[in-house]
């Protein structure tokens, strides 16, 4: 009988301690959903394959946002800069095909389709510019070259 009542205990205190330890347990904080642009494209997928430069503003109708950084992007359109407007409803399957989940992405990709920087929402002008200057010409921003895979900053 002294040995149910010891296992009793035994098992009592057990059980607190699993109790109290439970309740202490702090949960993980949810993870941050963390946005991604494209690495590469398939230069074939836009108009002016062939143009050594392409600036893709993968953007929506229905985001303010979006037309700024469009317009901002247009002014680089030139012989050597393909600027091409990707909207969600026009072009879904782009959408899809590179993943994009947030908008606006802009994208500014060589030749061959590497991406040599990428804006994931809204940017200033002058860094759109200067990203793409790097992009162009390694070496040619004042920065020395730490405009690749920028960061966005609201103007």
């Amino acid at each position: 009988m002294e040995r149910l009542i010891v296992a009793s205990v035994i098992v009592g205190i057990v059980a607190v301690v699993a109790i109290v330890a439970r309740h202490r347990r702090v949960p993980d904080a949810p993870t941050q959903r963390r946005f991604a642009a494209p690495e590469q494209l398939d230069r074939n997928d836009f108009p002016q394959p062939d143009a050594p430069w392409l600036v893709a503003v993968f953007s929506s109708a229905t985001c303010d946002v979006c037309a700024q950084v469009l317009a901002k992007a247009k002014v680089l359109e030139c012989g050597d800069v393909a600027v091409v407007d990707v909207e969600y409803g026009a072009d879904r399957a782009l959408h899809e095909r590179y993943s994009i989940d947030a908008v606006p992405t802009l994208v500014v990709a060589d030749r061959q389709g590497v991406v040599a920087t990428s804006f994931i929402g809204p940017m200033t002008a002058t860094d759109l510019w200067a990203a793409v200057a790097e992009a162009r010409e390694p070496g040619s921003t004042p920065s020395g070259g730490s405009c690749h895979r920028a960061e966005p900053r609201a103007d």
